[in-house]
């Protein structure tokens, strides 16, 4: 299993704090984002090697950070080529580039990289592999209505396999949102290139699942810890000030990474 880490978005929501820096590599409590994603997929074994795919305007800044990074798997960092938001390639247009120059051979862990989780990837793998399934997603139950709105909304059957993954739905179906942490097998993976010249939406990544289901199993896993998702500025915020007080250290607000 290799680990890839979607940071290639550009976050104009959270401009101008993210004009220069990418979410990924944003302190919370003293640390960037991506330092508390890749000791989680550190502690999965059978992970090969992490790739984190980048944009072109934030590509050296992540290959500075490799440099520094004190971690045990091999990390290499891609760039897709894209300069604005405009010409981004979007997460499953970026999936798609990873694939074709890396092949589908290894089943891939496919996560986020503006998400600090609470979480085990362990259980999530095992769970994954002891169905022996072709792909896999995460769910939390989520009882907020407007929060559904914005998320992926799941419905699942008795055995968790998916039944319906809709994007950001004005009426949601269930209470289970997927955020973005994904497993998916070879079989899975080969469909990615189907999905991109058909012409679907190549953003949002749930949107892959969504079509994915239809045709090949997948499963959900759900979890109950927390997932904090770093989309605009108050969720920033608030996840800082979470971590600085657990850490006991002074939140660090809109300072970036590299100065």
């Amino acid at each position: 299993m290799r680990a890839l880490i979607l940071a290639a978005g550009y976050a104009t929501r959270m401009y101008p704090l993210t004009k220069d820096t990418p979410k990924s590599l944003l302190p919370v409590a003293g640390r960037p984002v991506i330092d508390y994603i890749i000791p989680k997929i550190e502690e999965v074994e059978g992970v090969s090697g992490i790739t984190i795919i980048s944009n072109a305007r934030f590509y050296e800044q992540f290959v500075q950070w490799n440099r520094i990074c004190r971690c045990k798997l091999p990390i290499d960092v891609i760039n897709d080529g894209s300069t604005d938001n405009d010409s981004r390639l979007g997460a499953i247009g970026d999936l798609n580039l990873f694939l074709s120059e890396r092949g589908t051979d290894d089943e891939l862990l496919v996560l986020a990289g503006d998400n600090i989780f609470e979480f085990s990837l362990v259980d999530f793998v095992d769970s994954f592999q002891n169905r022996g399934s072709t792909a896999a997603i995460t769910i939390r139950e989520q009882n907020d209505p407007a929060r559904l709105r914005r998320a992926g909304v799941v419905e699942v059957d008795d055995e968790w396999r998916v039944l319906s993954f809709e994007e950001k739905p004005e009426r949601p179906r269930s209470n289970y949102a997927s955020p973005a942490f994904y497993i998916y097998g070879r079989e899975a993976l080969s469909k990615v290139s189907d999905y991109i010249q058909q012409g679907n939406n190549p953003d949002a990544p749930g949107n892959f699942v969504a079509w994915l289901h239809t045709r090949l199993p997948v499963y959900a896993f759900l979890f109950h810890e927390m997932r904090y998702d770093i989309g605009n500025m108050e969720s920033y915020q608030e996840v800082d000030r979470i971590y600085s007080e657990r850490l006991g250290k002074q939140a660090t607000g809109w300072r970036p990474f590299f100065q």
